[in-house]
């Protein structure tokens, strides 16, 4: 299910008539990547602006302000590092992200409450339905009044 594809087309559109910035010279030297770098020299056409010469980045070249930092799905994507802070999540416009130093105990707990709430969760990975529901009768046992 894809949500703001109206921003993710706005997105789309200003990036298709974005230039590729490719870093000077790189395409004359294989020892240098396409990767951007600022050219920096003083006689330097690229930092001139020279017509016929690849453009520079800049800050016009931007996306639309509403459409930044969406993931493709649509949603706005969040870090979460335990069950809590799945709770100032919005199902309906909020994805979970969860982090990478997260343990798998804990992973699969907040797997688990982001079904129950309904929130999407982008890195879920693979766990196995086996480890999901252990970890459903887990938390179960744990939210149990003690005798």
């Amino acid at each position: 299910m894809v949500i703001n594809t109206e921003l993710l087309n706005a997105r789309k559109k200003i990036s298709s008539s974005r230039p590729k910035f490719a870093r000077q010279e790189s395409w004359r030297y294989d020892r240098l990547s396409e990767s951007w770098r600022k050219p920096k020299g003083k006689d330097n056409k690229m930092r001139r602006q020279v017509s016929g010469v690849p453009a520079l980045v800049k800050i016009g070249y931007r996306g639309p302000k509403a459409g930044r930092g969406l993931h493709p799905s649509g949603y706005t994507d969040n870090l979460v590092f335990n069950t809590n802070d799945l709770m100032r999540l919005d199902p309906k416009k909020d994805a979970a992200r969860i982090g990478h130093a997260v343990g798998k105990r804990k992973r699969i707990e907040i797997i688990v409450k982001a079904s129950e709430l309904g929130i999407k969760v982008l890195n879920a990975g693979k766990l196995s339905q086996k480890e999901e529901n252990d970890g459903r009768d887990k938390i179960s046992e744990r939210n149990k009044p003690k005798e």
